[in-house]
């Protein structure tokens, strides 16, 4: 028999995670996604075409200042993965880690080989699907890197990869996924609600950047829940973001296929 003392607290454990989730996403990735809904509003309401405007994602913080800039990117980093740190805390608090999620190196060979495979197909389909958007007007043209062409600027793209693949691996799939479980939504429900966070905050490049990463996301949960490990999901997002901020950086404006 369930005691009105077991039920009280058990309606206070739910209003304590779904407290903490509003306030890690409010931290992170969910004011993302409010950011990105105003900055899609402004690409909406100007007088250019979507397909004639550009959404840059990683571009230079002090111009003309490149110990400054660097400075500013290393720090914009390192702030970006403080609500990693938070959600640590909160799963330590539960008796949890994020090893819990799958967030370590104990199978790092698996998970590399696995996040690889899933780079490769995911990564070739993306830049398909971005080439299909753009070219039905519904996407931006997307300049992943305008940094100065400094001894930094590669080590930087590659840093913010990384930082990229943590931030949204550890909290849209492996932290939003546990907790929404512990609250008792379906796989369906919780599926939903991750990818259409991830695509939100993908919408400042379009709507072909919001719906490709909504299904990038479906996958994602998909893979996860298949492998109960997040880190071959950050290894092949750290890939996918590698390849297309290190490419670009090289290849935009010097072949004819790519927007520019």
């Amino acid at each position: 028999m369930v005691t009105d003392e077991a039920a009280a607290g058990a309606v206070v454990g739910r209003r304590v995670l779904t407290k903490e989730i509003w306030l890690v996403l409010a931290l992170s990735l969910g004011a993302s996604g409010v950011a990105a809904l105003i900055s899609f509003t402004g690409v909406l309401t100007s007088s250019k075409p979507i397909s004639g405007q550009t959404a840059v994602i990683v571009g230079s913080r002090a111009p003309g200042r490149p110990w400054l800039d660097l400075a500013w990117q290393l720090f914009a980093i390192v702030t970006a993965l403080v609500p990693v740190a938070l959600v640590a805390h909160f799963m330590a608090r539960g008796g949890e880690s994020l090893r819990t999620i799958g967030f370590d190196l104990r199978d790092r060979l698996r998970d590399l080989g696995r996040g690889t495979a899933v780079a490769a197909c995911i990564g070739g389909a993306g830049l398909g699907f971005y080439l299909l958007a753009y070219a039905s007007g519904a996407n931006l043209s997307v300049d992943p890197a305008q940094l100065p062409d400094n001894w930094w600027r590669i080590p930087v793209l590659v840093l913010v990869a990384a930082q990229n693949a943590v931030l949204e691996e550890v909290i849209v799939l492996g932290y939003l996924n546990r907790r929404l479980d512990q609250l008792g939504w379906s796989l369906r429900r919780t599926t939903i609600t991750s990818s259409l966070l991830r695509g939100s905050y993908h919408l400042y490049q379009g709507l072909g950047g919001f719906a490709g990463n909504v299904i990038m996301g479906a996958i994602f949960c998909y893979l996860y829940r298949r492998w109960g490990r997040v880190m071959p999901l950050v290894v092949a997002h750290t890939l996918i973001d590698v390849a297309a901020l290190v490419g670009a950086t090289y290849l935009i404006g010097k072949v004819g296929w790519l927007p520019h």
